[in-house]
């Protein structure tokens, strides 16, 4: 019996203190509260939607750090610009009505250097950003306003398309990206690499691809990420990237026209809590051409190794209370050679409307996956049939031979992009033992797990 609870391996500070957190924040250098507020006018910004307020903003930026910090306040107003770079001690404050818009000229966005040591230091200008912060500390992004990529097109980016991302940081320490909306991405809206204690919370993302994709290395870890209370939108994956430590991701809507969120490296202290994954994606996947994809994929995936042979383990993942609709697959797991699995709990998962596998968990690494465990799981199919028990206690090898079953009959609709694997709930492939519990419920009796072990 499997008596731990589940919060025993949960981030070391629990979401209550998030808040106490957050006053004692005000009291760090650099903070809203600073001694300077300056407003970007005072250097000669427009806001007409029309001049540049580049370096009207950039001046403004610079005088509030050379005053020792504090606040930089955008009123309203359409505020072209390409890069500005934040320094420490300094928030930018977008007041309601204000709106920073990405120009279309590729010539004025600038780049971070990323460490040495990161996998994607030689990628050039892939880095570009409208908002770049490197090497700072206690830096702010906060207010009612808008920040707005403007899909700026790239014909030399990525895919042929792909413009600078939103806001990117490298090397920073308090971060924080609160209240504001970020729309139209040309590239990630929140792109970060080896930085830690970042916390982003109330933030509105649409359109563009990845939401908020953030990554370390073997060597240097991100640590203490709190992304809470935010609204995605996105058409590519809303949270992703690798490398995780000490990581919160809760009270979240995540609507996407690709995953939820999807781990492609190690983490380790992971935990997605009290969050609603809802597809259809409302912002076409734009990668997928004139189809305009928007059908949701995996909820969460963790996928250590998927992209490159990052190696490291995946452990102390706890994913609790989320709610999931119209997804292919509520959770899925792969492990590539070279990382290792330990434990993930997936606990109080609702879910329903979902035309793949409540469950695809594989291995191809060479230690075994085995310290799985579903706990009060309840999953639908969108098979349009009517509901029939499914009481099978006396079929051996089965993975669910002893749960309570609620059954849907998962007759093929004309949406379904593929059929249902025989309406398997849980996918099973090489070195893994999985724990269910007896409140586990699913639509559909699995197949047979080929001798895999079971544990009630």
């Amino acid at each position: 019996m499997h008596t731990e609870s589940i919060w025993s391996f949960a981030p070391r500070f629990p979401r209550p203190i998030f808040f106490l957190l957050g006053l004692l924040a005000a009291s760090w250098p650099g903070q809203a509260e600073g001694p300077a507020r300056i407003d970007i006018r005072t250097h000669g910004a427009k806001g007409d939607g029309q001049t540049s307020d580049r370096a009207a903003i950039q001046a403004a930026i610079d005088a509030c750090r050379e005053a020792g910090g504090g606040q930089v306040y955008m009123p309203p107003g359409r505020f072209i610009s390409g890069t500005i770079h934040l320094r420490s001690g300094v928030t930018l404050h977008l007041d309601a009505g204000a709106r920073l818009v990405g120009t279309t000229n590729l010539t004025e966005y600038a780049r971070p250097t990323p460490p040495s040591f990161m996998p994607e230091a030689q990628w050039g200008k892939w880095h570009r950003g409208l908002i770049v912060a490197e090497n700072a500390e206690d830096v702010a992004v906060t207010g009612l306003g808008l920040i707005d990529g403007n899909k700026v097109f790239d014909p030399t980016g990525e895919e042929r398309m792909r413009g600078p991302h939103t806001i990117v940081f490298v090397n920073c320490r308090r971060f924080t990206l609160r209240d504001v909306t970020l729309a139209d991405s040309a590239n990630y809206a929140v792109f970060f690499q080896a930085s830690d204690d970042v916390e982003i919370r109330n933030v509105k993302f649409v359109g563009g691809w990845d939401g908020v994709h953030w990554r370390g290395a073997p060597e240097r870890w991100c640590r203490n990420v709190n992304i809470i209370g935010c609204q995605f939108y996105t058409g590519d994956d809303a949270i992703a990237g690798r490398y995780w430590h000490n990581t919160v991701i809760s009270d979240c809507l995540i609507n996407s026209s690709c995953n939820g969120i999807r781990l492609i490296g190690p983490a380790t202290r992971l935990t997605v809590a009290n969050c609603l994954f809802r597809g259809p994606g409302e912002q076409p996947h734009r990668t997928s051409g004139e189809t305009r994809r928007t059908n949701m994929l995996s909820g969460i995936i963790l996928q250590p190794g998927a992209w490159d042979a990052t190696q490291g383990p995946l452990d102390e993942v706890l994913l609790a209370n989320n709610v999931m609709q119209q997804v292919a697959s509520p959770v899925t797991l792969w492990n590539k050679p070279g990382n290792t699995v330990g434990r993930v709990t997936v606990h109080g998962l609702r879910a329903t409307g979902v035309y793949r596998a409540a469950l695809s968990a594989e291995s191809w690494a060479e230690a075994p996956i085995s310290q799985v465990v579903l706990r009060d799981v309840q999953v639908e199919y969108s098979g349009g049939g009517q509901a029939w028990p499914a009481e099978q206690p006396e079929q051996k090898n089965r993975i669910l031979a002893a749960a309570r079953l609620r059954a849907q009959a998962a007759s093929a609709v004309s949406r379904r992009p593929w059929p249902l694997r025989a309406a398997s709930p849980v996918h099973l492939r090489q070195n893994l033992r999985v724990a269910l519990h007896a409140d586990f419920q699913t639509s559909c009796v699995a197949q047979e797990p080929c001798g895999l072990p079971c544990e009630r």
